[in-house]
C-alpha cells in the first residue's frame, strides 16, 4: 500500500499543509482509495528551504503548493495505488 505523508511543521502549515491536506482528503475520498492509500502527517521533514509544502510518497520528497494538488495526486499518486493494485 503507498504511504503519502504531508508535512504539518510550522514552515509548510504557513504554506498551505491544511489546504494540501483537506484537497488530498477529497480526493482520495473521490477516487475510493481508502484502504488503498495510507495517508498521514509528520512534523517537520528537514526540507523548509523548498517553495511549497513537503510531501513524500513512499519516501521520495515532493514540494506542492495548494493549487498543484490535483494534479500531483492524478500524476503520481493514483500511478501508484494502480501500481500497487497489479501486485
Amino acid at each position: 500500500m503507498p504511504k503519502l505523508t504531508v508535512c504539518i511543521g510550522s514552515s509548510c502549515y504557513l504554506k498551505g499543509a491544511d489546504k494540501v491536506i483537506e484537497e488530498i482528503r477529497k480526493l482520495i475520498d473521490e477516487h475510493d482509495l481508502k484502504g488503498k492509500l495510507e495517508f498521514c502527517g509528520s512534523f517537520c521533514m528537514g526540507e523548509c528551504g523548498n517553495d511549497g509544502v513537503n510531501v513524500t510518497l513512499d519516501g521520495v520528497h515532493y514540494s506542492i503548493k495548494p493549487e498543484e494538488v490535483t494534479e500531483f495526486f492524478k500524476k503520481e499518486v493514483l500511478k501508484k495505488c494502480e501500481e500497487g493494485d497489479l501486485k
